[in-house]
């Protein structure tokens, strides 16, 4: 019922994953010395209060100098550069998948926050930011007059 090219075809889908993981290791070897991170770096938890919303982001090894938090409304960016490591002479790599180089990620907040009392801190790995919300931006109780 099934010829020799229905075997061969399956065996062909079976190498596509490890086709595009070789695919992706050539271009991370031949990208030079710096990469750029994907759009979803660093990787993010959003908690959500009434009156205001706390980002943690995780960025180990991170220099707290090297993190730049900025915010435009309901936008939140968070930006920053990791400098590779430096190898003790001799040394080369066996396995690199630490990233290093630029990355930006911005988030959409569910709303306008006051940038005058954001707070921020680094510990352990762990980037933490406190957005308050914004006083024009909270929902206010509207008296209803009768006549």
């Amino acid at each position: 019922m099934f010829g020799p090219g229905i075997w061969r075809m399956g065996r062909m889908l079976d190498m596509f994953p490890e086709m595009t993981r070789f695919h992706k290791d050539m271009n991370r070897f031949f990208s030079g010395l710096t990469q750029e991170y994907d759009q979803h770096y660093p990787p993010v938890n959003v908690w959500i209060g009434e009156d205001d919303v706390v980002v943690r982001a995780e960025l180990p090894g991170m220099d707290p100098d090297a993190i730049e938090i900025t915010t435009k409304g309901d936008l939140l960016y968070i930006k920053g550069s990791r400098e590779p490591e430096q190898l003790e002479e001799g040394c080369r790599y066996h396995r690199q998948e630490r990233g290093f180089g630029r990355f930006s990620r911005g988030l959409q907040l569910p709303f306008n926050v006051n940038p005058e009392k954001v707070e921020a801190n680094y510990e352990k790995g762990i980037l933490q930011i406190h957005l308050p919300r914004a006083e024009e931006d909270k929902p206010r109780k509207i008296a209803i007059k009768s006549e």
